[in-house]
C-alpha cells in the first residue's frame, strides 16, 4: 500500500481511540460528510446524469426529515454502543437548527450523523455500508425503488 495511504488510514482508525472524549457535535460534523459521501456514491452509481438531478436526489436523502425517518427505522437494529453514540448526538445542544426541519427531526438527524462520525473514526466501514443500506431500505422500502 502506498505510504501516504497508510498514514491516512492510521489517522482514521486509531486503535484505542476513546470516542467519549469527542464532542457529539464533532462526531456529527464528520459524520455529516461521511453520510453525504455514501449517499452521493449510491446515487452516482445508479447512472450518469445531470448534476442538478444528482443534487436533487442527494438533497432529499440527506435532509434532516429524511435522516430522522431513517434512524427511527434502523434504531432497533443498532448495538447498545451505537445507540449510546446516537443518543449523545441527538441530545447535544447545537447552536443552530436546520431551516426546513422540526427541532426533533434535526436532533435525530444530528444523532444519526454522530453515529456515522463514530463509525468512520473507529474504522468500521462495513458497518457504515450496512447501515446506509438499511437507511435506504427504511426510506424507500424493500420494493427495489431506485434512489
Amino acid at each position: 500500500m502506498d505510504e501516504s495511504l497508510k498514514e491516512w488510514e492510521s489517522l482514521i482508525a486509531r486503535e484505542g481511540l476513546d470516542m467519549r472524549t469527542y464532542s457529539p457535535l464533532t462526531l456529527a460534523f464528520i459524520g455529516d460528510a461521511v453520510f453525504s459521501l455514501y449517499i452521493r456514491t449510491v446515487v452516482v452509481a445508479q447512472g450518469n446524469t445531470a448534476p442538478g438531478k444528482l443534487h436533487k436526489r442527494c438533497s432529499e436523502l440527506v435532509k434532516a426529515g429524511t435522516q430522522s425517518a431513517m434512524i427511527r427505522g434502523i434504531f432497533d437494529g443498532l448495538s447498545e454502543e451505537e445507540k449510546a453514540v446516537y443518543r449523545r448526538g441527538r441530545n447535544a445542544q447545537a447552536s443552530s437548527r436546520a431551516k426546513n426541519a422540526s427541532m426533533s427531526d434535526y436532533r435525530r438527524a444530528t444523532g444519526l450523523e454522530a453515529l456515522f462520525g463514530y463509525l468512520y473514526l473507529t474504522g468500521q466501514e462495513s458497518r457504515m455500508t450496512e447501515l446506509v443500506e438499511k437507511c435506504l431500505d427504511t426510506y424507500y422500502g424493500r420494493d427495489g425503488h431506485e434512489v
